[in-house]
């Protein structure tokens, strides 16, 4: 039988007091359970409900604090693997029309919001480990000399290199990767890296086309490209909004290279350039180019650094549970501190519905019960007709059943389900595995 999730991830919770610690991981099954219903819709009373704005109005408990416990299972998850995946982006939090103390301005200036950067930890084939940290902020407002001030944005980007750099020497049997899109590409990244001895690796897509430290004021994605491609790889892109899925061909180029580190000294990389060749009609080719610290002497080389840029996606992924499925923008809290600690703990469930899906995905065949208790599998299967098996059901089959509550076709054709129908079809399952045991109990 499998034990709550949520006892396990917050096994080591110590926020001070024992009393907060049990309505924190209450909490957390609260959510677990309903993950797109807003707060009172999710607490089963008046008193819970009283009790959940308590906690998350309590000056004494810290977002952080909250995460600590999870950050630690991360670590752990992640020394059972050769390499992980460290990726790192940021997101807009949208409150705008909320009266919430504290928002800031967002892209633009009359938007009301905050933003979170956190690092996401997921395995080469993208099973999600996890979240290793997190910032979380509210912009201030611009001075009369058009200047934000504060601490530099772009700052984080080269203390999540630092963290995750302090974190590799604690898993020396895993080399991480810190992996981010175009915001990242800043020598002073690359420069920390080296001065640090490059404790974990680096890959980044590229924005800058910089002059190489030659002299001769060559161009990076030119040089890069000047020579004969390392060969051809494909893949299919997944289906995005106003986008179906296709195939996609691309030719590499990779070159080692060396580049200015803004100190009068120079940085060596590599930069691989993946162009795709006959695309279709009316679309725009995908292109990519990357600087990294490893080497790519070889197709195979250059193709294992790509698959692992393309692994960044999954941080979108998770944003997308985060956002439209917790819907975390419609919380109607007083605070912008009272918004992070619910953030903390909503950040916990969306980490779990992106591993459920990759999960059943990467391994089918393992028994549902190491995921799921008794009456949640009775739920699913349940909810949608069928009898429960002679044989105990796997992971997949359970995943897809939750899926099919929350609108999953399961047609022919249509692959695995994604994360929206299960976050959907959990609500669902959790309402019925409560129904069960309310039932067994005599309360029905």
């Amino acid at each position: 039988m499998a034990q709550r999730w949520t006892d396990d991830e917050f096994a080591g919770l110590n926020l001070g007091d024992a009393r907060l610690n049990k309505r924190a991981r209450t909490l957390m099954d609260t959510f677990a359970a309903k993950p797109t219903a807003s707060i009172p819709e999710a607490c089963d009373s008046w008193s819970e409900t009283c009790a959940a704005y308590r906690f998350l109005s309590n000056p004494d408990v810290t977002w952080e604090g909250i995460l600590e416990p999870h950050w630690a299972r991360t670590q752990e998850r992640m020394g059972a693997h050769a390499v992980v995946l460290c990726i790192q982006d940021t997101t807009e939090l949208d409150f705008n029309g909320q009266e919430i103390a504290g928002l800031g301005p967002l892209s633009y200036e009359a938007q009301r919001g905050m933003y979170l950067h956190p690092t996401y930890a997921v395995t080469p084939d993208r099973e999600p480990l996890g979240m290793l940290d997190a910032w979380m902020w509210a912009r201030e407002k611009r001075g009369k000399d058009g200047v934000r001030p504060g601490l530099k944005e772009s700052r984080r980007w080269v203390e999540g290199y630092e963290r995750i750099a302090e974190q590799a020497a604690a898993l020396p049997g895993t080399r991480l990767v810190y992996l981010a899109d175009r915001e990242a590409d800043m020598v002073e990244m690359m420069r920390v890296a080296r001065d640090l001895g490059t404790p974990a690796d680096w890959l980044v897509r590229a924005k800058h086309d910089r002059c190489l430290a030659d002299d001769e004021g060559t161009k990076l994605w030119a040089a890069t490209t000047n020579g004969t491609p390392l060969g051809e790889i494909s893949f299919i892109i997944g289906g995005r909004e106003k986008q179906k899925a296709r195939e996609v061909r691309q030719q590499l180029w990779a070159q080692r290279v060396l580049i200015g580190d803004g100190k009068k000294g120079q940085i060596e990389a590599t930069c691989i350039v993946a162009r795709e060749i006959d695309a279709p009609a009316g679309v725009k080719p995908v292109e990519w180019r990357l600087l990294t610290n490893r080497a790519a002497n070889t197709l195979e080389q250059a193709t294992e650094l790509i698959d692992w840029y393309r692994a960044r996606w999954e941080i979108e992924v998770y944003f997308n549970v985060l956002k439209n499925g917790c819907e975390v923008e419609k919380l109607q809290l007083a605070a912008v501190d009272r918004v992070e600690r619910a953030l903390a703990l909503f950040m916990v469930v969306a980490w779990r519905v992106a591993f459920l899906m990759r999960k059943g995905r990467n391994c089918p065949d393992l028994d549902a019960a190491l995921f799921f208790d008794p009456d949640q599998i009775r739920g699913a299967h349940l909810l949608n007709k069928m009898k429960m098996p002679a044989t105990p059901p796997t992971l997949n089959e359970v995943v897809r059943l939750i899926a099919k509550i929350g609108g999953f076709l399961a047609r022919n054709g249509d692959g695995e389900p994604g994360v929206k129908t299960i976050w959907k079809g959990l609500d669902q399952v959790h309402a019925s595995a409560e129904t069960l045991r309310a039932l067994r109990e005599g309360l029905g």
